[in-house]
């Protein structure tokens, strides 16, 4: 089985192609990333991965390169996305390119491939700010320019679902801990960095907007477990659990008591964003969920100092 992972080089990316690696199944990975996060985690470090790997230096929006790099290829995982929390209303433009766009000309390419399976990593910020916890029949109404691009993607890839090829559309929430390539811009991993260096965190809001979480390994587990099984195509939301700011605050003044809060604009109320978990998909993995605590504590022990 040849596998090809869009940007396989980013956060989820890096955990997911070592994960497929060490598949039996997997014959070959082709990570299709521009590096323009400027991340090589994937290539270096001691942990050899379990197959060949092809890099494909090449952008979302580059249809040539994709169309050749979709040679004998399949299964398709597209995570290349561009993703700037929490300034997700910047840049209209380049989600729009990007998100939306890049989607589309993947789509177009996997039409006339022999792809057998296709992954489409979106978001639950799709669903925008509903009343009480969406689920997949919840109406999206996104909020953002970035939920905005995904559900625009989600219509171009929705052509797939009566194709030959299994297509899933997986609505991941907010993922979080350690990875090589990790980013520092969501929330319980910016929190996280504060209180090891400086023993502060900063909330906007008076912190009781919340959030579904899950933790990048066992999200990269459940997704590489889809291209092996045979789940019902569709949509399904990749979510374990939702929290407030202050649960995660609260969680943190637990392990460092002398943690410092420090609130911007505490008055105001920020939007809250619930989602159930999908029980049909979360139970993919074979990695037990993880107290809170007990996650938290452990990513505070991979820094260096």
């Amino acid at each position: 089985m040849r596998i090809l992972v869009t940007g396989g080089a980013g956060y989820l990316g890096t955990q997911l192609v070592q994960n497929l690696s060490c598949l039996k199944e997997t014959s070959e990975i082709v990570v299709f990333d521009n590096l323009s996060r400027g991340n090589f985690n994937l290539f270096i470090g001691d942990q050899k991965l379990g197959c060949p790997v092809q890099l494909v230096e090449a952008d979302i929006l580059d249809s040539r390169r994709f169309q050749q790099a979709l040679q004998n290829i399949d299964v398709v995982y597209h995570l290349a996305a561009k993703v700037t929390t929490p300034f997700s209303d910047q840049n209209a433009h380049l989600f729009e390119q990007v998100n939306h766009w890049g989607t589309a000309e993947a789509v177009y390419a996997i039409e006339k491939s022999h792809v057998s399976k296709f992954v489409f990593l979106s978001s639950t910020s799709v669903y925008g700010t509903p009343d009480g916890e969406a689920n997949e029949s919840t109406s999206p109404r996104p909020k953002t320019n970035y939920g905005r691009s995904k559900l625009n993607a989600e219509k171009h890839v929705a052509r797939l679902l009566g194709s030959d090829a299994c297509t899933y559309i997986i609505r991941c929430g907010n993922i979080f801990g350690y990875n090589p390539s990790m980013r520092f811009d969501s929330v319980i991993n910016k929190f996280v960095f504060e209180v090891n260096f400086k023993n502060r965190i900063c909330i906007h809001g008076d912190g009781e907007q919340c959030r579904s979480f899950i933790p990048v390994d066992r999200a990269a587990d459940i997704l590489s477990k889809l291209s092996q099984v045979d789940l019902p195509h569709g949509i399904y939301n990749l979510v374990e659990n939702t929290l407030s700011v202050n649960q995660i605050a609260d969680t943190l003044n637990e392990i460092t008591p002398a943690m410092e809060r420090v609130f911007i604009d505490q008055d105001l109320q920020l939007s809250q964003l619930r989602v159930e978990p999908n029980l049909l998909i979360n139970n993919l993995t074979q990695i037990p969920p993880r107290p809170l605590q007990k996650s938290l504590e452990q990513f505070l022990s991979r820094f260096t100092f």
